[in-house]
């Protein structure tokens, strides 16, 4: 069933729960490792379409998965914004040029998605193409606030000092420039879906750092806009955001179409909260697949238990596979919920 994946965000009927993970194209895979040596770096492999189509394909190839997701990085739109980005082996994401001032947020272009960042809608046609219908595409973007932290901080952070000093010091500055990424990151995702994305969706991966009132007025808010321009173009929109576990009714009332849940959610709790709203997206922590393949099966079959029966369930890590995993492992988590889910669908006898 090739629209498995889009049918069970929709909480129409499937045969079994569809299953991809989080940085499926990644590090683990060692077809990946080769082709990032050859890309030379990984802003090099982001920004030369073949490869990324490459990439994007190669976890398909290996695995029963029920969609892709583009290879790209959250990150795109602030390095067209001119802040200077890096990706450093053992540091991760840095700017040369962070943002110090109002003035440099007032000076913040928008960027043209076809023109600042035709490499990406490159690669979603490219690996359109590939994938033949086979399964569906995800295209993605950061949110408003998980850029923004990066953009104030200049490279990730323990405690995001910068960012919240900013947010609850100079809330003009601050609405500015989520404002302005507000507009940049719907103009992106809206570039995407005409490129071929068949779903969309939004990483909240600073969130969770927030207070509740916080959380609404800076990263919620402008997430719910996203949402409401994205409404038009009928396809799907997931929202994750790591931590968000306690705000999970705030976030189904955005109208997105799934929620992705981290793995300190329980999903049964999720589900009677939410899951006559929106479906569900998770929830494996990730390093249970660092354990064998018969721990991971049992604790998969755990969260398909709590689930129950029905459709509106995506199965999902609860955040992205670490390098360190077998591939072996993730065999046995996809051919696990596919078989074992089987019995939660269908007709009730």
């Amino acid at each position: 069933m090739k629209d498995r994946f889009l049918r069970a965000l929709n909480q129409q009927p499937v045969d079994k729960t569809p299953i991809w993970i989080m940085r499926q194209a990644g590090r683990y895979l060692p077809e990946y490792r080769a082709t990032r040596e050859k890309a030379g770096d990984f802003l090099t492999l982001c920004k030369t379409p073949e490869l990324c189509c490459e990439v994007t394909m190669q976890p398909l190839k290996r695995f029963d998965l029920d969609a892709a997701i583009i290879f790209s990085d959250i990150l795109t739109i602030p390095d067209a914004m001119g802040l200077g980005l890096s990706l450093q082996e053992k540091t991760g994401p840095v700017f040369s040029r962070p943002i110090k001032s109002f003035n440099e947020i007032k000076a913040l272009p928008i960027p043209d998605p076809e023109q600042d960042l035709g490499y990406v809608m490159d690669a979603i046609r490219l690996s359109k193409k590939a994938l033949n219908n086979k399964v569906p595409l995800i295209g993605f973007a950061g949110s408003p606030w998980t850029l923004a932290a990066y953009m104030v901080e200049g490279a990730g952070s323990r405690n995001f000092t910068k960012i919240k000093k900013l947010a609850y010091s100079n809330t003009e500055a601050t609405h500015m420039l989520l404002t302005k990424l507000t507009e940049s990151v719907t103009l992106y995702l809206e570039a995407q879906i005409s490129a071929g994305a068949d779903a969309i969706m939004i990483f909240d991966s600073w969130g969770g750092i927030l207070s509740t009132d916080a959380y609404q007025i800076f990263s919620l808010n402008y997430m719910r806009l996203i949402i409401q321009k994205l409404a038009k173009y009928k396809i799907p929109t997931i929202l994750f955001t790591k931590g968000g576990g306690l705000w999970l009714e705030s976030i189904a009332e955005t109208k997105c179409t799934a929620v992705g849940l981290d793995w300190t959610t329980d999903i049964s709790v999720a589900k009677n909260l939410i899951g006559d709203k929106v479906a569900l997206q998770g929830n494996l922590d990730p390093a249970i697949m660092l354990t064998t393949p018969e721990i991971i099966a049992e604790e998969a079959k755990k969260i398909l238990d709590r689930f129950g029966r029905g459709s509106g369930h995506v199965f999902n890590l609860g955040h992205g596979i670490t390098p360190e995993v077998p591939p072996e492992n993730v065999e046995m988590l996809v051919s696990t919920v596919h078989s074992y889910s089987e019995s939660f669908h269908g007709q009730e006898s």
